[in-house]
């Protein structure tokens, strides 16, 4: 009896990958920004409805609606998402994928492991308590715990290019000009 062959992913994130996959993926994408360095220029756009009434922001995802609001040490009580906390998640969502695509590039193999994006922020700087207190996070630290068979040689290898490549890892260290404008 013949048995069926499973499907293959539709996306590339559902597929198991090695170094050879991830080349060929990436391959024609390479060359294409090569050719015409302006398509490597992607834009990025997230927009926030604000909620009258409410102290409220909801960004709408085609995964669902995030509801973003204040942090409990500003007053708020706790069951909104955090904007200070979804930019540490933002951090490692895309430490982890560049991780993971680093490891396959270099055909480190892991088995698991852990992110973990920890900061600190003055409450008093946001409250307006205190003009000299920073608005803001003003301590960040990013921790790697990887579970692989890895020599340190390799593995600090392996974080210096995740460094080097994920990109909001490098936008907090070399930020942007950032416009602000009332339409």
């Amino acid at each position: 009896m013949i048995q069926p062959q499973p499907e293959s992913p539709a996306r590339p994130e559902d597929a198991m990958m090695n170094a050879a996959d991830l080349r060929a993926l990436q391959a024609p994408l390479k060359q294409s920004y090569r050719d015409n360095p302006a398509a490597a220029r992607i834009p990025a756009r997230a927009v926030g409805r604000i909620e009258p009434g409410r102290i409220v922001c909801h960004i709408d995802k085609p995964h669902g609606t995030i509801t973003a609001g204040l942090h409990a040490a500003v007053g708020g009580d706790g069951t909104l998402a955090c904007s200070g906390d979804m930019l540490l998640e933002a951090l490692i969502a895309c430490a982890g994928v560049t991780l993971s695509a680093v490891a396959t590039a270099m055909g480190v193999s892991l088995t698991g492991g852990t992110i973990t994006a920890e900061a600190t922020w003055d409450a008093r700087g946001t409250l307006a308590i205190d003009r000299a207190a920073p608005v803001g996070i003003t301590d960040l630290t990013l921790r790697f715990d990887l579970d692989t068979t890895a020599d340190a040689a390799t593995l600090e290898r392996l974080i210096a290019t995740t460094e080097r490549y994920c990109v909001i890892l490098q936008t907090l260290r070399n930020p942007p000009v950032v416009t602000t404008v009332l339409a």
